[in-house]
């Protein structure tokens, strides 16, 4: 199929999401832009949660992490089953029971304004780096496929693909992301089960097992794909990334009754496990695809490739719009969340501020646009475990924050805050780049060390008084 004709199908998607955006959205005020007016069906949230969680990495990197790990990777979704469960039972009941707009404002009821913001700043930095690596990889994809053929700058691709999304999220905020990314959703897993139907063969299995593909369970302690390692980086993964996350957190906000939003995760968690084992089945396809006509691509190009050069036109077209489908949950939930975090807990200016609301915005969608550039630079062959790695630096301080609010009866002084947040994942980074000790290699469990690090620097530092942290004017800064 012709770029220019994947370009009208592309702008005519989006043009349909502006219009369900501002339908859905309408008068809806600062209440539906933070919350969603709290009245969101828990079934939507959960569907569209899919989206927001897989997508255009595991899209695109999934299948292409095949070839050279296997089928590994679920080790790390199983393990996020027991994370979301975790989520369900522990936080959930913690936010709704204080009614939050930010969940970061669990943090400031328990040690005072300076964790707050410490929390919040941590997952800017964190969504900021994620939503935009994931943003890289599929803008990546459109401009080789579509924008490059028609000269095309990627820089200008980029631009007009976050004013795009810019436009129909800067008014109504969650209150449109619980619609529009449940239709996103419905896009990317058609282009699942198109690809997937398109590639299979009656001994697939047998092939995939024969070729080496389907191997699930790594025994050797020292490999970075250990599975007693995956299992519980995946548990801390869907902890950090999802429960201590605002932009996944907001749309479980949203839901008016506690019980709902449980069940909304737990369906969640059941979902992802099933799309993330289709999209392992659907690389080892790709993999013995590409073997069998002599395809010398890998990583995430494999998917494109055989796709756009040796499937049917209107194939084409389905994988382009799904692939549009897994981009923008990540990107309109991050500018979104990303917003919301800054205004409430950051600058603290009343929810009714639609002026600074507004720039706020906008300037982190000019962010995201210098940061993709930047991405584009590095260029990583696999996007998917670089998101990750990065996630296990940044999210940790996050995750050892709130365990030790949650569940140390003990106060910590904003300076000691700030210490001990940025001492742990410089001491991960030694540990990491250094020389391994035995032949072992830290791999994804960098999170929960790095999460472990900063509750025992936080119990060390913190002193044995009420639940009430009495640091209430104590500035990070």
């Amino acid at each position: 199929m012709s770029p220019a004709l994947l370009l009208i199908g592309v702008l005519t998607y989006f043009a349909g999401l502006l219009v369900l955006a501002r339908c859905v959205a309408h008068g809806s005020g600062a209440e539906g832009f933070y919350v969603g007016g709290r009245e969101s069906p828990w079934p939507v949230v959960a569907f569209g949660m899919v989206g927001t969680s897989l997508s255009g990495v595991t899209f695109i990197s999934v299948p292409g992490a095949v070839a050279a790990s296997g089928f590994t990777y679920l080790q790390i979704a199983l393990g996020q089953v027991a994370g979301y469960a975790v989520i369900a039972c522990v936080l959930l009941p913690a936010y709704h029971r204080l009614k939050l707009a930010s969940i970061y404002g669990l943090l400031g009821e328990r040690l005072g304004p300076a964790a707050q913001r410490l929390g919040s700043a941590y997952f800017v930095l964190s969504r900021t780096l994620g939503a935009t690596a994931r943003l890289y990889l599929v803008v990546a994809v459109l401009h080789t496929l579509i924008l490059q053929p028609l000269g095309v700058p990627f820089a200008v691709g980029a631009a007009v693909v976050l004013a795009m999304i810019l436009l129909y999220t800067v008014e109504g905020g969650v209150k449109a992301l619980v619609w529009t990314d449940t239709l996103q959703t419905a896009g990317m897993l058609t282009g699942l089960v198109v690809c997937v139907a398109l590639l299979w063969r009656p001994d697939a299995f047998a092939q995939l097992d024969a070729a080496g593909l389907s191997r699930v369970w790594v025994g050797d302690p020292l490999s970075r794909d250990f599975s007693a390692k995956a299992l519980l980086a995946g548990m801390s993964i869907a902890i950090a990334m999802t429960g201590l996350d605002q932009e996944m957190m907001q749309k479980s906000l949203s839901v008016a009754k506690l019980r709902d939003a449980q069940k909304n995760l737990l369906v969640l968690a059941v979902l992802m496990l099933v799309v993330v084992a289709a999209f392992l089945l659907l690389g080892g396809l790709l993999t013995l695809f590409a073997q069998e006509h002599g395809l010398a691509v890998k990583g995430d190009a494999l998917f494109p490739t055989v796709v756009m050069q040796h499937l049917p036109a209107w194939v084409q077209a389905v994988f382009v719009l799904a692939l549009v489908s897994a981009l923008l949950p990540s990107a309109d939930g991050a500018l979104t969340a990303l917003t919301a975090s800054t205004c409430l807990d950051l600058l603290r200016v009343p929810r009714e501020d639609v002026r600074t609301r507004r720039r706020v915005h906008l300037g982190f969608a000019v962010l995201f646009l210098v940061l993709v550039l930047g991405f584009k630079a590095l260029d990583s062959a696999s996007m998917i475990y670089l998101i990750l790695k990065l996630a296990g630096y940044t999210y940790g301080p996050l995750l050892g924050l709130f365990a030790f609010a949650m569940f140390t009866p003990r106060a910590v002084s904003g300076r000691a805050l700030v210490t001990v947040c940025v001492a742990a994942p410089l001491l991960c980074a030694v540990l990491d780049f250094g020389q391994p000790w035995g032949g072992y290699r830290i791999g994804l469990e960098l999170l929960l060390l790095n999460g472990l690090l900063t509750w025992v620097g936080l119990l060390l530092t913190g002193q044995q008084r009420a639940a009430q942290a009495q640091t209430a004017d104590e500035s990070i800064s």
